[in-house]
């Protein structure tokens, strides 16, 4: 049609027009703003959600294996669901084939980050599941096996990690040595060098190498563990370590606070994973493992994942120098 031959719309017809377009901006606006219906999750009650002594005896030669436990522990696998919190991002996990380790793995890939596990060469069974588990979540995932307590091999362990994954922003002190002794006189000066190499020399010689690389918003976790404020009697090395690791977390949030370098720590109690049956608790002491704990059982990898996730946020921006204690009732971080 003629533009010529078009009839003039009135002035009621343009504000009617104009008014129409408003509100239907503003509906549209509004259901935009509207939270998306979340499907409703039940409640579990935390005492009998999990395994509860009195566990079946068992013992394995260090340094242990999740996928020979019974029951096996949950890192997970099958109930964590990620959101995206860690987009992006390049993490390196010590000690990341079981345990805490294994379960930040699965978290941080279903969070959207690209992850490193170190572990020993023994234990490659546990680590090619979890390297699976990354990859599954469309994530890449890089396997370093090696030992710890070689300082070589910590700063090589650190330079793989930033060339595979492309770059480093979140570092996870996580692997540890425990070894169970009643008494002081049973332990030789091989194995507390071992036990302070690993849990103490390590974390030093790795974060050393990994400080270079870490920009302003990278987070570094490390596993302590409620043994450095509440230490049994028969776990008089690693004790020491722990208390030294906390020590660390705060000392160093300060040194890199003017970095914007965030430290901060996650201490567990009794958590079900191979360091218990591989020397870390007696058999005795394993039969009954976290049954004095409040809620009588103890906890499973998995229940500290969020944990984890959290200190590794950008949410958590205002933390550090901080430890946050998952003990199932007792005690403090």
């Amino acid at each position: 049609m003629d533009s010529n031959n078009r009839s003039p719309l009135s002035r009621r017809q343009v504000v009617g027009v104009v008014g129409a377009g408003a509100a239907a901006a503003a509906v549209g606006s509004a259901r935009a703003q509207e939270p998306l219906a979340a499907t409703a999750q039940p409640l579990t009650d935390p005492i009998s959600k999990y395994p509860k002594p009195p566990f079946k005896q068992q013992s394995q030669p260090w340094p242990g294996l999740a996928g020979r436990m019974e029951p096996r522990p949950d890192h997970g696998e099958k109930s964590y669901k990620g959101s995206g919190r860690l987009a992006g991002r390049k993490a390196l996990i010590t000690g990341g084939d079981s345990g805490m380790g294994r379960a930040a793995a699965i978290a941080f890939a279903r969070e959207g980050a690209d992850v490193a596990i170190n572990y020993h060469p023994d234990e490659e069974p546990d680590a090619r599941e979890v390297v699976a588990l990354i990859e599954q979540a469309g994530r890449k995932g890089l396997a370093i096996p090696g030992d710890l307590r070689d300082e070589k091999f910590c700063q090589d362990l650190v330079e793989r990690a930033v060339q595979g994954l492309g770059g480093l922003d979140i570092l996870v002190s996580n692997a540890g040595r425990q070894q169970a002794h009643a008494s002081i006189l049973d332990i030789s000066s091989e194995q507390f060098d071992w036990t302070m190499k690993t849990n103490i020399y390590a974390p030093f010689w790795i974060i050393k190498a990994a400080l270079p690389h870490l920009k302003p918003g990278s987070a570094i976790i490390a596993t302590t563990s409620e043994q450095a404020t509440d230490p049994t009697p028969d776990l008089y090395d690693y004790a020491q370590t722990k208390a030294a690791t906390t020590n660390f977390v705060r000392s160093l949030g300060k040194q890199l606070a003017s970095k914007g370098i965030r430290v901060n720590g996650v201490a567990p109690g009794p958590i079900w994973t191979p360091l218990q049956v591989s020397g870390g608790a007696s058999i005795e002491k394993l039969e009954k493992f976290g049954a004095q704990t409040p809620f009588g059982r103890p906890g499973q990898p998995v229940e500290l994942a969020g944990i984890y996730v959290q200190l590794a946020s950008s949410e958590n921006s205002y933390a550090t120098g901080q430890v946050y204690g998952a003990a199932g009732g007792n005690g403090l971080p």
